[in-house]
C-alpha cells in the first residue's frame, strides 16, 4: 500500500483511510483542517487523533501499533493499594474538566513541553461542552490532587492526558476510570501510544488493523446518558 500525506480543508470532516498513514513518521496521516467538534468526532470514530506542537500545523495520526488497556487487565500493585489507603481520595467525573485539562497542560509544560497547545485546549473544552470529552477527578480535603481526561462516544474511552499533585494520584485515576468503564460494560481504553508508565498499569500493544476492527465493534455501544453526568463515584475501588 502506497503511503500518502493528505492535506485537509476547513469545509468538511473528510479523513482518508488509515491504511495510507506514513511509515516515517509512523502513523502520520494528514495535516490541516480544523479542530471542530464535528471533525474530532469523525477522527476518533475512525481511530485518528490530533497531535502537534504550538506553531505547527494540525497533524492527524493513526499509528501502526496502538497502545490499549483491557478493562480486566489493569494491574493493581501493592504500592498502589497502599497509596489508596493513604490518600483515600474522593473520585468525581465531569465536575472540574477545565481544571483537569489545564493541570495536564501545565504539568507537561513544566517538564518537557506539551501537545496541549492553546488550540487543543480550546478544542477539547468545546468538545466537553458538547458531551464528547470527559474528565475524572481525585480530591483530598476538597483539593484536586489528580485526574485525567479523554474522549468517549462509543465503547472505547480514548485517553488524552493525566496529571498528579500527589504521588500515584494519576494511577489511582486510571484505576477508577477502569472500574467505572467496567461498571458500564464498555470495551477498552485507547492509550494511543505505548510508554513504560502505561505498560506498568497493564497496557499492551495491538496492530492498527486489530485496533480498527475492535473500534468498529465498539461503535455499537451506546454510552449511557447518566454515565458522564457530574457526580461522585461511590465505592469505585471495590
Amino acid at each position: 500500500m502506497t503511503q500518502q500525506l493528505f492535506h485537509l480543508n476547513l469545509h468538511d470532516t473528510f479523513f482518508p483511510p488509515c491504511k495510507y498513514a506514513l511509515k516515517d513518521p509512523d502513523g502520520l496521516l494528514a495535516i490541516g483542517g480544523c479542530l471542530s467538534v464535528a471533525r474530532l468526532k469523525v477522527a476518533y470514530a475512525n481511530g485518528i487523533f490530533p497531535w502537534f506542537n504550538e506553531n505547527e500545523p494540525i497533524m492527524w495520526w493513526s499509528p501502526s501499533n496502538r497502545g490499549i488497556l483491557e478493562l480486566d487487565e489493569f494491574h493493581v500493585s501493592r504500592s498502589l493499594k497502599k497509596a489508596l489507603r493513604q490518600l483515600n481520595p474522593t473520585v468525581t467525573v465531569n465536575t472540574a474538566f477545565n481544571d483537569v485539562i489545564n493541570a495536564c497542560r501545565m504539568q507537561r509544560i513544566n517538564k518537557e513541553g506539551t501537545w496541549i497547545n492553546s488550540d487543543m485546549l480550546l478544542a477539547y473544552q468545546n468538545a466537553h461542552e458538547k458531551g464528547l470529552t470527559h474528565s475524572l477527578e481525585l480530591w483530598q480535603n476538597d483539593r484536586l490532587i489528580g485526574g485525567l481526561y479523554g474522549v468517549m462516544q462509543s465503547g472505547v474511552f480514548c485517553g488524552e492526558s493525566m496529571f498528579f499533585y500527589q504521588p500515584n494520584a494519576s494511577k489511582l485515576a486510571m484505576w477508577a476510570l477502569t472500574n467505572w468503564l467496567r461498571r458500564h460494560n464498555a470495551h477498552f481504553i485507547d492509550c494511543q501510544l505505548e510508554n513504560p508508565y502505561l505498560t506498568s498499569l497493564g497496557a499492551k500493544v495491538i496492530s492498527r488493523d486489530e485496533f480498527l476492527t475492535r473500534l468498529n465493534v465498539a461503535a455499537q455501544f451506546n454510552v449511557p446518558k447518566t454515565m458522564w453526568l457530574a457526580q461522585t463515584l461511590d465505592d469505585i475501588y471495590d
